[in-house]
């Protein structure tokens, strides 16, 4: 069960989802016009979020460290954005998301940029902290202290 709630799981799930409420559901569509210059902004968006999310990922490969949610943590890392944010994959995530919402125009599939902030927010980044917590004690409290968690 917990691999179907994987946050990447989520993420192309909640993708996915976007696409069909814009399709049943589609509050508030932009104008002609508009629909351009939001299809690129979201774009640009969705790409950067990709690259934040992705060089994150790999700076975890490439120490070492565990990725997955729902495993134990190996090491504290502070390299990269996490110099800056605690969570920059989930904050690459969110913003793809956005960018996603964003390049198809309508209102509705914010709601589920809404839902993968509330996830990663209330579920995610709560257990993971508890067991960084557990694992580094002091030096994660400090961590904490210093940087924050979103921006």
């Amino acid at each position: 069960m917990q691999r179907l709630l994987l946050p990447p799981v989520v993420w192309f799930a909640s993708v996915g989802a976007m696409v069909i409420l814009q399709r049943i559901w589609p509050v508030a569509v932009l104008p002609a016009d508009g629909r351009v210059l939001a299809w690129w902004a979201g774009g640009v968006l969705v790409l950067a979020g990709l690259v934040v999310a992705q060089w994150h990922a790999r700076l975890f490969r490439r120490i070492g460290t565990n990725i997955n949610t729902f495993g134990e943590p190996g090491t504290l890392t502070t390299a990269g954005l996490f110099a800056h944010t605690r969570n920059p994959m989930y904050l690459g995530m969110l913003l793809a998301l956005a960018g996603v919402a964003l390049a198809l125009g309508t209102l509705s599939p914010w709601l589920l940029v809404l839902q993968f902030f509330v996830l990663a927010q209330c579920w995610y980044i709560p257990l993971e902290e508890r067991k960084l917590a557990a694992r580094f004690g002091r030096q994660y409290a400090d961590y904490c202290r210093d940087v924050r968690r979103w921006i």
